[in-house]
């Protein structure tokens, strides 16, 4: 899982740690499938701030589909901790010193925890015995979707922008992938102000699903060692 390769810079050994783009297609993979899986068992879960008949018609009987959805969700926040691990400390490698490592550490952390938790608040709701308790299954519902929302989507942003910062100052990346995740991580941000209008919430999917798009295809590009001046000026003309 940690193969080691020598830096031809020091010639210290260093460990490249497991695969990014893997690690993230496995998180998008279980995201998805659990929740496809629960909405074709008992359909879409209606918004925590609609009508309360419809939330409690949702939850009456969803225990299957919420167990399956809570497997799904809290499986997907596994990997993506262990991505932004990874990531952090190539970065470091890499021979980043400015913050960029430690945000996109800390974001990938907050958004896997928020994920995490989203999904343990959906398995409870799953509970017969707590599906009868109105007050608590209203409570339960914003818990879940703002932490598994607003919460997940804006440190997921952090993650992005943490590797895309530096992935573009000292060329990592290719120009385009790099702006690409800025733009998504902006985007991510902003799903802040769902707090004030909820209207936005098609924001957090949006950023969401990009955001983890954008994960893929920065873990396959981003380098295991830093390259020489040449090749940076090349990659960053790019």
């Amino acid at each position: 899982m940690n193969d080691s390769v020598i830096d031809t810079n020091t010639r210290r050994p260093t460990q490249k740690g497991p695969p990014l783009a893997p690690l993230a297609a496995i998180s998008v993979g279980l995201l998805v499938a659990g929740i496809a899986v629960g909405v074709g068992l008992h359909g879409v879960m209606p918004l925590p701030y609609g009508s309360a008949t419809a939330i409690m018609a949702y939850v009456d009987g969803a225990d299957l589909a919420g167990r399956v959805i809570a497997f799904g969700v809290f499986g997907s926040s596994i990997p993506l901790a262990i991505y932004a691990a990874t990531a952090g400390s190539r970065l470091r490698q890499l021979g980043v010193t400015a913050p960029g490592s430690t945000i996109a550490l800390a974001g990938g952390l907050l958004a896997a925890t928020g994920l995490a938790l989203s999904a343990l608040l959906i398995w409870t709701l799953s509970r017969p015995e707590v599906a009868g308790d109105r007050p608590l299954v209203r409570a339960l519902c914003y818990l879940a979707f703002l932490s598994g929302g607003p919460w997940h989507v804006v440190g997921l942003g952090l993650l992005i922008a943490g590797i895309a910062v530096p992935g573009l100052i000292i060329g990592l990346l290719p120009r385009p992938v790099a702006w690409a995740g800025l733009a998504i991580a902006a985007l991510a941000e902003l799903t802040t102000l769902v707090l004030i209008w909820p209207v936005l919430s098609p924001m957090l999917p949006a950023a969401r699903l990009a955001g983890l798009g954008w994960l893929i295809v920065a873990g396959a590009l981003l380098p295991t060692r830093r390259r020489n001046r040449r090749e940076a000026l090349a990659g960053a003309a790019r």
